[in-house]
This record gives C-alpha cells, sequence and structure tokens, in this order.
C-alpha cells in the first residue's frame, strides 16, 4: 500500500514546459504557499524562512532583467541558448523567491553558542525543506515547477526592487505555471548502492 504523500513525491519533477496558468484560483495557490512556509520545520522553531511571491508584470520583469544581465556574461553564440531557457521560465504564472533570514539564524547562534557552528547549516536544511514542500504541494494540483539558482546574478536587483532586508539571504527561485508537457523518464541508480540494512 502506498500513501498518497508518497505518490505526490513520486509525481513531482523538474517541469520547465509551463504556461501563464493556474488549475486552481489565484487564492487557492497563495493559500498553498502560505500554509506551506507556516508549517515547515525549522531549528528551534525559528521560522527563518522567507517568501516572495512575484505574479504578473513582476513575474516578468525578473526574467526579462536576469536574461539582461545574462546576455553581458555570457559569449554572443552561446546566449540564444541561455535565452530560451529563460523564456521557457517567462512563460509561466509566476516565481517564488526562497530567502533565510541571517538575522534569526545569528540570533540562534548568540542564544545557543555551543551549537553556533550547526545553525547555517540548519538554516539551509529548513530552506530545502520548504522548497520541497511547496514543489511537491504545487505537483499534487497539477502546477509545473521548477528550482533555480541564479541568486549572486539576480540578488541586487531583487533586494533593491521589492526592499528587501539585507539580512534575508536569496536561496533559490522557482518559476511555475501550468502544465505543458511531461519532462523525459528519470532514471534511478541502483538502490543497491545507496540503501544499506541490517541485519541483512
Amino acid at each position: 500500500m502506498q500513501s498518497r504523500y508518497l505518490k505526490d513525491v513520486i509525481h513531482r519533477r523538474s517541469r520547465y514546459a509551463i504556461e501563464n496558468k493556474l488549475p486552481l484560483s489565484q487564492e487557492e495557490f497563495l493559500l498553498l504557499v502560505e500554509n506551506a512556509l507556516k508549517y515547515c520545520p525549522s531549528a528551534n522553531n525559528s521560522q527563518s524562512g522567507r517568501i516572495v511571491v512575484l505574479l504578473q508584470e513582476h513575474h516578468n520583469k525578473f526574467w526579462e532583467t536576469l536574461k539582461t544581465l545574462l546576455q553581458e556574461m555570457i559569449k554572443p553564440e552561446k546566449f540564444p541558448k541561455t535565452a530560451l531557457k529563460i523564456d521557457e521560465f517567462n512563460a509561466g504564472y509566476g516565481t517564488i523567491l526562497f530567502f533565510e533570514d541571517q538575522e534569526t539564524v545569528t540570533g540562534l547562534q548568540t542564544k545557543y553558542p555551543k551549537y553556533a557552528h550547526n545553525y547555517p547549516d540548519w538554516s539551509m536544511q529548513s530552506s530545502g525543506i520548504l522548497q520541497y514542500i511547496i514543489w511537491t504541494a504545487l505537483s499534487s494540483v497539477n502546477i509545473g515547477a521548477s528550482l533555480q539558482h541564479y541568486t549572486e546574478i539576480i540578488n541586487e536587483y531583487v533586494t533593491l526592487q521589492y526592499n528587501i532586508p539585507r539580512n534575508w539571504k536569496l536561496i533559490s527561485q522557482m518559476p511555475f505555471g501550468g502544465i505543458v508537457a511531461e519532462p523525459e523518464e528519470k532514471t534511478f541508480l541502483p538502490l543497491s548502492e545507496r540503501m544499506r540494512i541490517y541485519p541483512e
């Protein structure tokens, strides 16, 4: 017997072929994201995760700005391939920006000095959990998404454009939208190389 949750885990994939539509209302989508943020686990219940949701022209401007910045960095003969990739993200309904509040992290380091060296790692683990919760939840309602990491390139624009506190560290970007096409079949390494059971 397989749980509904594991079925959703199996269904979640990186989906790049997305469109500017959602199979549910924008209000329902936002409630999904809010609940994921609210109930995501974090070290000492610090709730260090932060999210910015970009919709409509803000979503489009984000990816157009990134494309402009990338054009300045990439050789002209290689840029068309990159531009097509960015256009795929831009074709979606919106983008979720994930952050971690570094003031919260340093506060925990001060409060619990014995474990201070662990808190940056625990913060990133919590962020990964939050990203995965949202990604899987979106997939469960047939919204396609992928996880992108153009952080260093777009960070200054995001900070200035959306008045982001300097203590918010940008971690990743998740473009999402209606699913246009399914990805190729996923391949797997043998589980015997990845999992051990004792006693054998």
